[in-house]
């Protein structure tokens, strides 16, 4: 069984696991994390299984091309969110990442401490080139999370995203390794 557990100051990043479907169907299920979300509220906790378990099987292949982690408060080991980690071809030697928190864990700071772990894992770890993340434009905080971690937006894309409410525009950021090596932001 393949592990891999990110440690930060007040967080962790750990491979998601079977045990934690009841607490990603309850992150999925919350109105506030459907908001900007293309999954959509599960009807019910078979269909969390149904999308959550063979992305849970992937993390445990020997060189997963997408890795799904479970956000944990680092002292507690309670459950936050989830963090994700989709390598892209070899060639471009690049990743992309999402992540979506519990309502009562916004605003404290954990997205931004999720993403600065990952971006850690991905430049240092696994000795990529880039790494970009996308979010909805009227999703404040979450390109605020990323402007916080040093990326930077590269790009507005219309109506790129599928929401409940309809088509929302998408604003592109990305950071590159020696963005990441020269800046002080990565610095723990």
């Amino acid at each position: 069984m393949k592990t891999i557990t990110l440690v930060g100051d007040r967080i962790q990043l750990r491979l998601a696991i079977p045990s934690d479907i009841l607490a990603i169907h309850e992150l999925h299920s919350l109105t506030e994390t459907d908001q900007f979300n293309t999954l959509g509220i599960p009807e019910n906790l078979e269909a969390t299984k149904n999308i959550m378990l063979p992305q849970i099987k992937e993390n445990q292949q020997e060189l997963p091309s997408n890795y799904t982690f479970v956000i944990e408060e680092l002292t507690t080991a309670k459950f936050i969110g989830l963090l994700g980690f989709k390598l892209g071809s070899t060639k471009y030697n690049s990743a992309e990442i999402w992540y979506k928190l519990n309502v009562l864990h916004w605003g404290q700071g954990h997205a931004t401490a999720a993403v600065k772990l990952i971006l850690d894992f991905g430049f240092n770890s696994m000795h990529l080139h880039r790494i970009s993340a996308g979010c909805a434009i009227a999703n404040i905080g979450s390109y605020k999370v990323l402007e916080k971690a040093g990326m930077t937006r590269e790009g507005h894309s219309r109506e790129l995203i599928p929401l409940k409410t309809g088509w929302s525009d998408c604003y592109e950021y990305a950071i590159l390794a020696t963005d990441y090596q020269q800046n002080s932001f990565n610095n723990k």
